[in-house]
């Protein structure tokens, strides 16, 4: 029985040996120091993870993405939290490493969890996200690409994205932006044609059928 039990410990610690020697062996500035240390005892299997995001949106109404190295998709900047690290500071720190930009104010946006943002990477680490927004429209600084991050950076117009190019895990976020941008776009557009209407009345090129 005792021979059993060593046995098992031995073959468990071999298992993170070799994990971390694989990890060492790329590059971690993509992970947390607090991760990368539970990924060192846990190795691949799932782990809880909070992470603070910012959507930068520039004044044409575009957002900032950029296409991430690992999954060669597109993200705005984010990460996991470090512990004790307030949330808006890890989403600034994040946007500052990922984009070189500095967020003069944020906005709450929204908090993204569940089924739908449990993910597996690319390296076969597998999380389960719980993930806060913020939008930031008030920024500094020249935007420059993390580049064991990011592959580029380029803002988008809403209207150009499309979901299927948007990394898994972000991808209600973005859809519910996208939503809410249609929203406003429409209720602004039909106050404004309101707001002809009752300005000329005797011209009815908006008056609803």
């Amino acid at each position: 029985m005792i021979l059993f039990i060593c046995l098992k410990w031995a073959k468990r610690l071999t298992g993170i040996w070799h994990y971390d020697i694989k990890r060492r062996m790329k590059d971690d500035s993509d992970m947390s120091g607090y991760i990368m240390d539970l990924r060192r005892i846990v190795g691949h299997r799932t782990l809880m993870q909070c992470a603070a995001s910012i959507i930068v949106e520039n004044e044409k109404g575009q957002i900032l993405l950029g296409k991430r190295t690992d999954n060669h998709m597109w993200s705005y900047s984010g990460g996991s939290v470090e512990i004790d690290e307030k949330v808006e500071a890890a989403a600034k720190r994040e946007l500052l490493e990922e984009m070189g930009l500095v967020a003069d104010s944020i906005e709450f946006f929204m908090v993204n969890s569940g089924p739908e943002v449990h993910y597996i990477y690319p390296n076969g680490d597998e999380v389960s996200n719980i993930e806060i927004i913020y939008i930031c429209n008030q920024y500094h600084g020249e935007i420059k690409a993390q580049k064991e991050e990011m592959e580029q950076l380029r803002f988008f117009d809403p209207a150009e994205i499309d979901l299927e190019m948007i990394s898994p895990p972000i991808r209600p976020v973005i859809q519910k932006y996208i939503e809410e941008k249609n929203e406003h776009l429409f209720c602004k557009t039909w106050g404004n044609r309101l707001e002809y209407s009752e300005k000329n009345p005797g011209d009815d090129r908006y008056t609803a059928e």
